[in-house]
């Protein structure tokens, strides 16, 4: 009889492939992975399928709507491009393929890193800090432009300048705003305006492009020239959505390169409006300025005398206080005199008679005697009573007379047998020193 052999499990292709894609999932994680895109297909559901692949080798690609709804620009066959995705099987066909969680251009995440390591940098040097940053002018007389000189953005400045503020000198500080060298060639244009200081605010713009285009302005150089200007300096690069370095030290960022000059200066229309209304504010108040000066110059005129009839007032005046001070000398004169009187009877009845105050003291003396000699002997009768009380109240004389006091060994005094009990040690106060006993016996 022959033994049979145990056989392996038999599993169905569902299962392969499902283990398959479950073992790919936990051994590989996520991660970025660059490439070329080939095969882009959108499908109408929102999803997209695409190739990646290099000189070398190529795999399959999924990216569901939910996940590519976040890219911000259209990816199209040919292009570099660099994805976080899942490696995984699609267990239907168990085709190998990558599940693209996020897509970006090749090259912007080692950009991106540049850019937040600069920007931690500078910040903690304090380049972006509020309390640095310098005010606007209100009413500049140059404003200075640092951009291209043919460049779109400079005409929108231009424009919006003329418009808002025709007032204004513009100088331009001519540079490339990409290019090689364009962030040296930035770098040293602010440096001229700054040291020129010909301007009262000074604009670093330009209009918008990829990020690639707008690097310059992500350069440790240029954000060091703008922070070490002594102008106010407004940025406005790229659109709304882009952010740069020079956006973080510049004392006030614009979204785009009109905004820079719309926040350089007041508008003119708006302007001249408060100008009018201060006008007739002021004209207001100059009329009811003079309406007032007016009526007071009336009630002056009304007030004016001829010189003549107002010494002959004062005149009167004078002769009229003349008497009032030669009636007022006679009636002090009269209270003085009155008052001397009064003080010599009043000196006159108080004076001394010593032979009146010797008998005085004499008999003061002789009443001072007898009431010591009285209150010394109430004071004797009263301690020797006192003394009496204290000899009759002293504990000691009742022990004295055979009595004795009893305490236990806690120092309570015992004034009933309950208080003891047998055995118990006590000592006994007498009138002259103590027993120490035991107890023996209690007798209620």
């Amino acid at each position: 009889m022959f033994a049979l052999e145990s056989s392996p499990p038999v599993l169905t292709v569902s299962e392969l492939n499902r283990m398959a894609r479950l073992a790919i999932e936990r051994a590989l994680p996520s991660a970025w992975i660059s490439g070329e895109i080939s095969n882009l297909t959108r499908a109408p559901s929102g999803h997209w399928y695409f190739t990646l692949k290099d000189a070398n080798a190529s795999v399959r690609c999924a990216m569901f709507r939910n996940r590519n709804q976040f890219v911000d620009w259209r990816p199209d066959n040919g292009m570099q491009v660099e994805v976080r995705a899942q490696a995984s099987v699609y267990e239907p066909r168990g085709e190998f393929q990558l599940t693209v969680e996020a897509m970006r251009r090749a090259g912007l995440g080692a950009l991106f890193e540049a850019f937040q390591r600069l920007k931690e940098k500078l910040e903690q040097e304090g380049l972006f800090d509020p309390a640095r940053k310098r005010a606007m002018p209100e009413l500049p007389a140059c404003i200075g432009v640092v951009t291209s000189a043919r460049a779109a953005a400079l005409r929108d400045v231009l424009t919006t300048l003329k418009r808002r503020w025709p007032l204004a000198r513009v100088v331009l500080y001519p540079t490339p705003v990409q290019g090689a060298d364009a962030a040296g060639r930035i770098t040293t244009a602010i440096g001229v305006a700054g040291v020129r200081l010909e301007c009262d605010v000074l604009l670093v713009v330009r209009g918008g492009g990829g990020i690639e285009d707008l690097w310059v302005f992500n350069d440790e150089g240029v954000a060091r020239a703008i922070a070490a200007c002594p102008l106010p300096v407004v940025s406005g690069i790229g659109h709304e959505t882009d952010f740069t370095i020079a956006d973080f030290v510049a004392d006030l960022r614009a979204p785009t390169p009109t905004g820079a000059a719309q926040l350089a200066t007041p508008d003119r229309d708006a302007l001249l409006l408060q100008v009018a209304r201060s006008g007739r504010v002021l004209a207001l108040d100059m009329r009811r300025r003079l309406d007032f000066l007016g009526q007071h110059l009336d009630g002056l005129s009304r007030r004016l005398q001829h010189p003549g009839a107002r010494l002959a007032d004062q005149s009167r005046q004078i002769a009229h206080l003349s008497q009032r001070l030669a009636l007022a000398k006679q009636t002090k004169l009269a209270y003085c005199r009155l008052l001397g009187e009064r003080l010599i009877e009043r000196l006159a009845a108080s004076r001394p008679s010593f032979g009146r105050n010797i008998e005085r003291l004499t008999e003061l003396r002789h009443r001072l005697d007898y009431l010591y000699r009285v209150g010394l002997r109430r004071r004797a009768d009263r301690l020797d009573s006192l003394a009496a009380q204290l000899v009759h109240l002293n504990p000691r004389a009742v022990l004295a007379r055979g009595y004795s006091i009893v305490r236990n060994q806690a120092g309570d005094l015992l004034t009933d047998s309950r208080q003891a009990t047998e055995g118990e040690a006590i000592a006994v106060t007498l009138a002259q020193g103590q027993l120490r006993a035991r107890v023996i016996e209690l007798e209620p």
